[in-house]
């Protein structure tokens, strides 16, 4: 006998209409896509033997249309902002969720609506960071931190046997094993790999797939972080998401989700231990690069600052143009990269505290969608009341929390220790 559906009770319908209205307004709104610069601006630059910078203006930004109107978008989640407050109440925990969510697009739109100018990079630091932030009070800045791990990366790099294997995988085949591993992992959900020509990075996430950049080549490791990063993470915190019955808006993340997002990639790389001295150099490379535009380097700066890491012209430029990408190349950056190293550190903290509170059972929860560190409270609250499903997927390393949970029950411990004395103290043994 079939069990009668339970219908939703008055407050969820409303939840999910609420939740669903921000969805759907946010749809038209592609960052990356409005602020990145087009080939003939590297080809230029380029033909000038990479000698001048790009001449990017507010003007180049003109005729790149958002695909939505700037004014209507704004007054469209003003207005899901005022139906929030008068249908759920100002202190309803969803209800101060979605708000900020929806304060955030506006911040969004108003960036995008001011790209090529000083204001495009000011709220890019709103929402993303900028170097110069602290964690806590007297804690080092983002852009310290980038400092002492490339201290201590500069090193392992010096070492042949932490030597990389040759990038001999091309992008058609990528795809065909990223495929495969996606089937296993999802097996009926439509997600799937496929190749692109218009990305940046050699790849990228999107709602129900991965995209390789086609003339990108990989190894074997570099397959490996992405099925971690790009499949267990990013596709697998959308499906998730896209997967609960009211809080749809759960599957589409505004930029602070971003940051818990890639800082929980960052760290399943080092879990499942995928990443290498390279990978993680390359991230903070990134840091350094935000670190020298915010303190007033030009693109120049930055193409030389590459070049001089040892990269080639090609990846240099491309490097260079994510850090002024939306802006112009003698002004402020574009300060998305920091994400990951802001996010693995805020992501790291709130598990190995969840441990020593004695609740391991939270971290999961990171997976329930697009979620954000400061609403995972809540989010436990509203799991128990099924207002919020569990997560469907989770990687190996979160199903069984024995293991994560003894892992993490030590971090406290050690980060406590004077690292110089340890330093002092096995001076005679390394």
């Amino acid at each position: 006998m079939r069990k009668k559906a339970i219908k939703p009770s008055a407050y969820l319908t409303e939840v999910k209409t609420l939740s669903d209205r921000i969805v759907k307004a946010q749809q038209p709104i592609r960052i990356l896509d409005a602020i990145k610069w087009d080939d003939n601006i590297k080809q230029a630059f380029f033909d000038g033997n990479c000698k001048k910078s790009p001449i990017v203006t507010p003007d180049y930004y003109q005729n790149r249309p958002l695909g939505f109107d700037p004014n209507e978008k704004k007054q469209e989640f003003f207005q899901i902002e005022r139906d929030l407050m008068r249908k759920l109440g100002q202190l309803n925990p969803l209800s101060v969720i979605m708000r900020r969510i929806c304060k955030e697009y506006l911040d969004v739109v108003r960036m995008l609506e001011a790209r090529g100018k000083p204001t495009f990079s000011n709220i890019s630091q709103e929402l993303y960071g900028s170097s110069q932030d602290v964690f806590h009070v007297g804690d080092p800045t983002i852009a310290d931190l980038g400092s002492m791990m490339e201290g201590t990366l500069s090193q392992l790099l010096k070492l042949d046997f932490l030597v990389e294997e040759p990038k001999t995988i091309n992008a058609k085949d990528a795809v065909a094993i990223l495929n495969e591993k996606i089937e296993a992992v999802f097996p009926g959900d439509g997600l799937r790999a496929m190749l692109s020509d218009g990305i940046i990075a050699d790849a990228a996430a999107g709602t129900d797939y991965i995209k390789l950049r086609a003339d990108a080549l990989f190894n074997m490791r570099d397959l490996r972080v992405l099925e971690v990063h790009e499949i267990w993470v990013h596709l697998g915190t959308t499906l998730n998401g896209l997967a609960q019955p009211y809080c749809t808006f759960l599957g589409k993340g505004p930029p602070s989700a971003t940051i818990t997002q890639e800082g929980l990639a960052v760290l399943m790389e080092i879990l499942t231990f995928s990443s290498t001295p390279n990978r993680l150099m390359r991230l903070i490379n990134r840091v350094r690069a935000i670190t020298l535009a915010e303190e007033g380097a030009d693109f120049m700066d930055i193409f030389d600052f590459f070049r001089d890491k040892g990269l080639d012209k090609e990846e240099s430029y491309t490097l260079s143009s994510r850090v002024f990408r939306g802006s112009s190349s003698d002004g402020m950056p574009f300060t998305k990269d920091l994400t990951y190293i802001k996010g693995f550190v805020l992501t790291y903290n709130f598990m190995r505290l969840a441990v020593s509170k004695g609740k391991p059972d939270r971290i999961p929860l990171l997976f329930c969608g697009k979620t954000m560190i400061e609403d995972m409270k809540v989010l436990v609250d509203l799991v128990e009341e099924g207002t919020v499903i569990a997560p469907r997927f989770l990687p190996p390393q979160f199903k069984d929390l024995m293991g994560l949970s003894s892992w993490m029950s030590f971090s406290r411990f050690m980060s406590s220790m004077n690292f110089r004395q340890l330093e002092q103290d096995y001076s005679n043994v390394l």
